[in-house]
């Protein structure tokens, strides 16, 4: 009775390590999660404080460059044998201004094309930016005319809208050439392809080979190419189906319909993709 009763202890004391040992478990991969949503939340952080600090110094730019432009209407306006001197230097602080802005304009671009922050309304603020150096670019030719007619001529004027009409229209050339560059890339990035078959199938086009997955020379045009972003299920045509690829299974689900027949529901596409474009499933 005493020998019995001592192992009923002892095997409490183990499931009670045992417990243990599963809790901590638990909380040690608990504390890597956040850590690790932690380390993005920052990363995030950081991009976008970056974006807005850029953000902000252009818009201080055209702060400024409205203050210029009074002080040009002013001296314009009025009388004095230095107000050409006047106009002179405000027109040059315009301009380098402007330029300046173009240069922050193009760094933010950058910051918003790299960033993993989703970036559609600071794309709409960029071509904002880009269309306020257009109407500075108008009213420095109107400046112009104006200038003309008070017979204020200023050939650094001239120099500096000739400058300008360059610059913006370099930059535009650049927005149109960079737009289609990241529409291309963008395409690239959200491509992936998934085939299904029977084990020989599969082995004919050399998908699988024993249990290697795509490991020869596999026939890539037997794969059906789709958009991530777009294509999130995936019907099977069969009551037997097994993913042989690699893909985290928090991001994705096997169901089957009113037939039977299985149907992959992929759910979170950033996380399913992550460890391969290429999706392998086999079926009966």
């Amino acid at each position: 009775m005493r020998k019995m009763l001592l192992a009923g202890v002892a095997l409490m004391m183990l499931a009670l390590t045992s417990c243990t040992e599963v809790k901590k478990t638990d909380v040690s991969a608990d504390a890597l999660k956040v850590d690790s949503l932690e380390r993005v939340v920052t990363q995030k952080d950081n991009e976008i404080n970056d974006m807005l600090s850029t953000l902000n110094e252009i818009q201080e730019g055209f702060r400024a460059i409205n203050e210029a432009e009074n002080r040009v209407s002013v001296a314009k306006d009025g009388e004095g044998a230095d107000r050409a001197q006047q106009i002179r230097e405000s027109i040059s602080f315009i301009s380098s201004t402007m330029q300046r802005n173009r240069e922050l304009i193009s760094k933010l671009r950058q910051q918003v094309r790299e960033s993993s922050v989703k970036g559609e309304q600071m794309k709409q603020t960029i071509e904002s930016l880009v269309a306020q150096l257009e109407e500075k670019d108008a009213q420095l030719q109107q400046l112009r005319s104006e200038l003309d007619a008070k017979d204020i001529h200023i050939s650094e004027l001239n120099e500096n809208i000739n400058n300008l009409n360059t610059n913006v229209t370099n930059l535009q050339t650049e927005n149109s050439e960079k737009s289609k560059t990241i529409s291309t890339q963008d395409k690239q990035l959200n491509t992936a392809w998934y085939v299904f078959g029977t084990k020989s199938e599969l082995k004919e086009q050399h998908i699988l080979e024993g249990d290697r997955v795509l490991q020869a020379n596999f026939n890539k045009s037997y794969f059906t190419k789709i958009d991530i972003r777009v294509d999130k299920e995936i019907k099977l045509y069969s009551k037997s189906a097994r993913i042989l690829t690699t893909h985290p299974s928090s991001s994705y689900s096997l169901a089957q319909d009113a037939n039977k027949q299985y149907i992959l529901r992929i759910h979170n596409p950033e996380l399913f993709w992550s460890t391969s474009k290429y999706l392998v499933i086999v079926v009966k």
